[in-house]
């Protein structure tokens, strides 16, 4: 086939080019290109099998050394705490997987766009064919509501216009001709002579030889692109696997120093040096950390789901919390998808009209009853309502808004009209249609010829200068008058304030035509646009636009309160996306840069990192430019979230840290390449979602600080008793009651706590700020754990004072020995209850530190005792938890615990309120602290 570009060529010269037939392909042919393109289907790539993502689940670092940990005790002999040490896993990896379980469906999506069945001429006859067997060579035979199936140059075209919005994200029909195009500059997409698979067909007829199938088409590039961006893991993700490394690395590190240490210095056996050994890293290890993080995850997903936002995957909640720049289509997002008249001129007078989309509720301002413009408008509503092929949809079920079938502009007219009191039924019954002269882009205008008793009446359509130019009357105030000069240029004055608020103008028309000859059946020549289109009345202007969703301003103005930067990237032109982001307050400076798909292509990568520093609108970008002003927001370090509703904005989606889609008037496509799915089209519920991420965020620490601190008492009993031969204040089956058990509540109310009043009010914090830094680190290991451990083995050795023994560093060791032993001997039961009273303490001591972290600086009243009612709810049942496993005997025994008297709850009972009082000085201190650094800059700048 010829490599000379068709849009190049004539109508002949397609044909040959392509070896294609006006009357269609042979069966023989059509074999041979099936052969040899393949079938007309875009490629799925296999999705990662279920097995696989399970054993991701449970083959992490900590995973990997609990699995360890679980053999060693098999092998020493502790079969029972081996297999508890695996379940513990495999309920984890169970959990987790379930969470995150989610198959790829972004190319299936993509082929359910696509129809199932063509129109195309074979052998000169018109057949219906399944889409997947079209051939480079077909001939597509095309109307009114078709699905085009394969790429292809048109041959023939009668009014041929083409929503390509799948391909575009821009709703306007694109007209089409077979002419041949050799305008320079110009997309693929913006070829006239060119139709794209996964676009419809809005109005008229024609005829398109298929020229690329299959993956070779627009939509197969884009599913090409798509599949080709990999899903990078979450910055959560990231900091999971990063911190699952360090943790198995010190736990494994600690056990072998401990087992070292307990077998030559100290001269433990090799199974007591074993022992400790494991369970040190039992201790070290956060077993619990994990399916917290995942429920609590799973928890805020379920609360934004109730504000109509569907988070497909749980660690893209937490990056939402990190955006810092939002690159935003304007169509179907910024926008409503829908134009709408908003201004009119009629006889002399503007007009205001209020309401949204298609929905046909909304006024005239001023007022039309009883003023003398009032018969000049319902003249024009009536041109609006005729000259008119589009359809309004009610809402229906699955469908809550109105919406179209046909061109937008017309939907747009129509709804004007029925805003004006008309009757659609009424209307079509008095006025019967007779011909139409559809629109062409030479002419600019578009004509349906009507019978009116008697008579026949033109009305005319489409651009005011080429209207206005056929025009010699305009009806003013119910009189037809001659249109003078000063009207003329009163109204192109008009057209051009409307135009320059990036408002879409259209004039309407008509005129009495002659009567017609008796006996004169040439329709043709009868109503001929020369004939018909002459000596109009000029019957005013209608300005509309494709509006901004009503919640959008408000959602800018939090954005930038939250330091987030939005940027819009549209296939619309620069000058109307500038006008519709001064309306929402995207845009600040008074000439914003305004970067085309063609200049974006002359930049190189550092003259592009430049540009960003800008204020900028990126207009008339094709997909793989969205996705390379994505890749160059990450170069920068930059959190990216990209919303879009089109096919065109699949991949930018998924390269994104962030992609968000329209439940509503997003294609399935964007869906499902899309993490978060805005159930409602609410472009304000992005704002709640980064809210919540960044409460996400905020309660990530809250409780990775609560369960760190715990550890610190968990582990110190092991290392104490290894390296001075003490008795082990903690066991290995309490401490998992304590991560599985008693602390998984808390930590999980930890987790729902709502935002901070200031959480929106700060900038987004770092790409590379990590989830556990050093403050944390800091004050869980090094302020928090220590409290509570000096405060549990203050009980463990109370116990060991008041029971008679003196010499604290020689106490005798029955650690080891089995429970039912222990209990008869005077030593046994000291130990065990001692060991009940450090396990006891902890859980005490965790109470006082869940309050305390509910915030790192702020005062905890500030937050509300009652705010957060689950952490109530959590500790009680901690408390509730101690108790049955130390009271109820068949938990108490297989706890190794002794019923505790009163006594000894009246000292544990203070463990919070000790722990929350020298935290809160610590705050205290820390927020003086930083006020007194505030002074002193505010001096130095004064100075």
């Amino acid at each position: 086939m010829s490599t000379v570009p068709l849009h190049t060529l004539n109508p002949a010269e397609v044909w040959q080019a392509l070896e294609a037939s006006p009357t269609g392909l042979a069966p023989d042919s059509i074999a041979q290109r099936l052969s040899l393109y393949g079938p007309n289907a875009l490629r799925e790539p296999p999705p990662q099998p279920a097995w696989q993502l399970l054993l991701s689940q449970g083959t992490h670092a900590m995973a990997l050394v609990l699995l360890g940990a679980g053999v060693l005790a098999m092998v020493g002999g502790r079969l029972v705490l081996g297999l508890v040490i695996w379940g513990v896993v495999v309920v984890n990896a169970a959990f987790s997987f379930w969470q995150e379980y989610r198959a790829e469906r972004a190319v299936a999506a993509l082929k359910r766009i696509l129809p199932a069945y063509a129109r195309v001429l074979r052998s000169g006859l018109e057949t219906r064919v399944p889409a997947s067997e079209i051939v480079p060579g077909d001939v597509l035979v095309l109307a009114e509501g078709d699905n085009i199936p394969a790429d292809a140059r048109v041959v023939e075209a009668a009014g041929l216009r083409v929503n390509q919005a799948t391909l575009t994200g821009e709703a306007m029909p694109a007209l089409k001709s077979a002419d041949a195009s050799l305008r320079e500059g110009l997309s693929e997409l913006e070829r006239p002579n060119l139709l794209f698979a996964g676009s419809s067909i809005v109005s008229g007829t024609g005829r398109a030889v298929v020229f690329a199938t299959g993956m070779l088409t627009e939509f197969g590039r884009i599913a090409n692109l798509t599949q080709a961006v990999p899903e990078e893991p979450s910055p959560l993700q990231h900091s999971l696997s990063r911190l699952s490394r360090r943790i198995a690395l010190v736990a494994v590190g600690l056990g072998v120093l401990v087992f070292v240490e307990s077998r030559l210095y100290v001269g433990l056996s090799w199974l007591d040096s074993f022992l400790f050994a494991l369970g040190l890293i039992v201790a070290v290890v956060p077993e619990g950390l994990r399916p917290t993080v995942t429920l609590s995850l799973a928890m805020a997903v379920q609360r934004l789901a109730k504000r109509g936002v569907l988070v497909k995957k749980l660690a893209a909640l937490e990056t939402l919390g990190a955006t810092s720049v939002i690159c935003t289509d304007k169509s179907g997002t910024l926008t409503q998808n829908q134009m709408t008249v908003r201004r009119l001129w009629v006889s002399g007078q503007r007009l205001l009209v209020s309401g949204l989309g298609y929905e046909p509720i909304g006024a005239f301002s001023p007022t039309p009853d009883g003023a003398p413009f009032a018969a000049d408008l319902e003249e024009l509503l009536t041109a609006a309502l005729l000259c008119n092929n589009a359809r309004l949809v009610p809402p229906a079920e699955g469908r809550p808004q109105w919406s179209c079938l046909g061109d937008q502009t017309e939907a747009a007219l129509r709804a004007l009209s029925l805003k004006g009191g008309a009757d659609e039924a009424e209307v079509a019954e008095a006025w019967p249609r007779a011909h139409e002269l559809p629109f062409d882009a030479r002419r600019k205008r578009m004509a349906t010829i009507h019978r009116r008793g008697e008579r026949e009446v033109v009305f005319v359509k489409g651009a005011p200068k080429e209207v206005l130019a056929l025009s010699t009357h305009v009806l003013i105030h119910g009189q037809v008058q001659l249109l003078t000069a000063a009207l003329r240029a009163e109204i192109m004055a008009t057209n051009d304030d409307y135009a320059r608020g990036a408002l879409r103008v259209l004039a309407l028309a008509r005129r009495d035509l002659p009567a017609r000859a008796a006996g004169d059946e040439r329709q043709g020549a009868l109503y001929s646009a020369e004939r018909v289109e002459q000596g109009l009345t000029f019957l005013g202007l209608a300005a509309m636009m494709d509006p901004p969703r009503p919640e959008v301003a408000a959602a800018v103005k939090t954005f930038r309160e939250a330091g987030i930067r939005l940027v819009m990237i549209t296939g619309d032109y620069g000058l109307t996306a500038e006008s519709v982001a001064r309306r929402v307050g995207m845009v600040s400076g008074p000439a914003p840069r305004i970067v085309t798909g063609a200049d974006l292509d002359a930049l190189s990568d550092a003259e592009l990192s430049a540009v960003l520093t800008e204020e900028c609108i990126f207009a008339r970008m094709a997909p793989e430019h969205k996705l390379r002003l994505v890749a160059a927001f990450q170069a920068r370090g930059e959190v990216v979230a990209v919303t879009g509703d089109g096919v065109n904005d699949a991949p930018a989606l998924r390269k994104a840290d962030i992609g968000l889609a329209m439940g509503i008037t997003g294609t399935d496509v964007a869906k499902e390449a899309a993490d978060v799915i805005l159930t409602d089209d609410n472009f304000a519920a992005i704002a709640s979602a980064i809210e919540e991420g960044r409460a996400v965020y905020d309660n990530l620490r809250k409780f990775t600080t609560y369960i760190f601190a715990s550890n610190v008492p968990e582990v110190l009993p092991f290392l104490l008793s290894g390296l001075f031969n003490l008795p082990l204040a903690l066991t290995v089956t309490q401490i998992l009651a304590i991560d599985l058990g008693t602390d998984l509540l808390p930590a999980l109310a930890l987790g729902t706590e709502p935002p901070e009043k200031t959480v929106m009010q700060r900038p987004p914090r770092r790409r590379d700020a990590p989830w556990l830094d050093r403050s944390l680190v800091a004050r869980a290991f090094l302020w928090l754990g220590p409290i509570e451990a000096a405060l549990c083995f203050a009980g463990f050795f109370g116990v060991y004072l008041l029971a008679g023994y003196t010499n604290l560093l020689h106490l005798p060791r029955v650690d080891w020995l089995p429970y039912a032993q222990r209990l008869a001997m005077p030593a046994g039961r000291d130990y065990i209850l001692a060991t009940t009273v450090f396990h006891a303490g902890v859980v005490m001591a965790q109470v006082g530190n869940a309050f305390a972290c509910r915030t790192e600086k702020a005062r905890g009243r500030q937050l509300g005792w009652l705010r957060n009612r689950f952490l109530l709810v959590g500790v009680g049942v901690e408390l509730g938890l101690i108790l049955m496993l130390i009271y109820v005997p068949a938990l108490s025994e297989r706890f190794e615990h002794l019923p505790l008297p009163a006594a000894w709850w009246a000292g544990l009972a203070l463990y919070p309120f000790v722990l929350y009082g020298l935290d809160r000085l610590r705050k205290s201190l820390v927020r003086r602290l930083g006020q007194a650094r505030l002074v002193v800059r505010g001096q130095g700048v004064a100075q």
